[in-house]
């Protein structure tokens, strides 16, 4: 038996357990939809309303301070604090993957200089 055949009985073994896998979430996801309309019994919408209604409520102080500007102001402040640090994150990652590159670079070079030194060796 080739390698070839090999790699493809190893791809239709993964394309059948890929399926059998995809079937499982289909039924997974069935039953989920099922249980979830199921738990919205009557009580339970009133119960949510309640909540929500009481959380809206708690927000109208919110929504003064955010037509007064400040919390916008703290908010923008925040937001430029955290695009800062990963700004400084990513290009610490630049730094570190261009110094992987020079190093590739030069390894690259190497095997360059050393194959056609090899090469000229061998037609001396």
């Amino acid at each position: 038996m080739s390698r070839f055949d090999r790699l493809q009985r190893r791809v239709d073994k993964r394309e059948r357990l890929l399926e059998g896998r995809y079937e499982q979430v289909q039924e997974r996801k069935q039953v989920l939809q099922r249980s979830w309309r199921e738990a919205w019994t009557p009580g339970r919408i009133v119960i949510a309303g309640l909540v929500s209604g009481f959380f809206m409520g708690r927000a109208e102080p919110v929504k003064i301070a955010v037509k007064s500007g400040n919390l916008m102001q703290i908010v923008s402040l925040l937001s430029g604090l955290f695009a800062g640090a990963g700004a400084q994150e990513a290009a610490d990652q630049a730094g570190q993957a261009a110094g992987q590159a020079g190093r590739a670079a030069r390894a690259a070079d190497q095997a360059a200089d050393g194959a056609q030194a090899a090469a000229e060796r061998s037609a001396a």
